[in-house]
């Protein structure tokens, strides 16, 4: 009987560690040293639309989704702007201060996701810490639920609420992080390539 018991404590102890909720100060660390990453995505729009890409970040404050076709959209984020390009449609992008949309919080130069009132909920699944923040002098602006797998920490999935309700999910692939040149976010020259 005590060889048992020894043999289930041994076995217990050779488990590996449970995977737990971290912490929004690891969260914060871990955002804050995503500097230059891209990554492959798929993307559930708010009318149940799925669209594929890749998606380029380079914080702070830049971020570019390039899309598959038979979609011809592109949305680039520099220089406190979102600008979105409908090169099916032509024209003039639509542009939106980035502060205004809850991207922003995720690209910000120092991301502090235990400041007062920014993070509206934390939890974990059994499999992903989850944590939906917004901006907490403009709650109206929407809010961003972001999930992160542990060991190592990475980002895996966001969903935007936007003021008006409506929820767009991006499901990432891997993050690999390389050095990306300033030329991807360049939104004076996407302009004029699109005219």
């Amino acid at each position: 009987m005590r060889f048992i018991a020894m043999l289930t404590a041994f076995m217990l102890t050779a488990l590996p560690a449970a995977a737990q909720q971290l912490s929004l100060n690891t969260l914060s660390n871990y955002l804050n040293q995503l500097t230059s990453a891209e990554a492959s995505f798929t993307q559930i729009n708010a009318d149940g639309t799925i669209s594929t890409g890749t998606l380029f970040i380079r914080r702070p404050g830049k971020m570019r989704f390039e899309y598959n076709p038979p979609e011809q959209a592109l949305v680039m984020a520099n220089n406190g702007a979102v600008v979105v390009f409908d090169r099916k449609l032509g024209g003039e992008p639509e542009t939106y201060p980035l502060n205004r949309t809850p991207l922003g919080l995720i690209l910000a130069r120092d991301v502090n996701l235990s400041r007062a009132n920014m993070v509206v909920a934390h939890g974990y699944d059994g499999t992903a810490t989850t944590v939906t923040a917004q901006d907490p002098e403009n709650p109206e602006y929407g809010s961003i639920q972001l999930k992160f797998t542990d060991n190592p920490v990475e980002l895996r999935q966001w969903i935007v609420t936007d003021d008006g309700g409506g929820q767009t999910t991006v499901v990432l692939g891997a993050l690999d992080r390389k050095q990306l040149p300033n030329s991807l976010f360049n939104i004076e020259e996407e302009r004029r390539a699109n005219r």
